[in-house]
């Protein structure tokens, strides 16, 4: 089976990186999403913080972003962290991701 995916635009901001609800740090991103099939939407993108506080975050489960617009999004670190030094990390994103129309290209 063909799965198409359709490029919908990027988002951009900060806000803070929760555990569990318990704070990691704040957090700059730069989400590109993308509707996978009508009616889904996925992010991938970057997520920037200090790098103590990535290595904290790397690897654990139930992380979400709170947006400082109040957005809750569901982040999975995909990939290794083999920087311990780096401030980047790449993520997948799910969550309370923007419809359709509220995507900037």
């Amino acid at each position: 089976m063909k799965i198409s995916m359709r490029y919908l635009g990027v988002m951009r901001g900060s806000g803070s990186l929760a555990c569990n609800g318990a704070p990691l740090g704040h957090v700059e991103y730069e989400i590109d999403g993308f509707l996978t099939r009508p009616g889904e939407i996925v992010g991938s993108g970057e997520i920037r913080m200090a790098p103590a506080d990535l290595d904290n975050a790397f690897g654990r489960r139930n992380l979400q972003l709170t947006t400082d617009q109040g957005r809750v999004l569901d982040v999975r670190f995909s990939g290794k962290r083999n920087d311990a030094g780096s401030a980047a990390a790449h993520a997948d994103i799910g969550g309370d991701l923007p419809p359709l129309d509220q995507w900037r290209r």
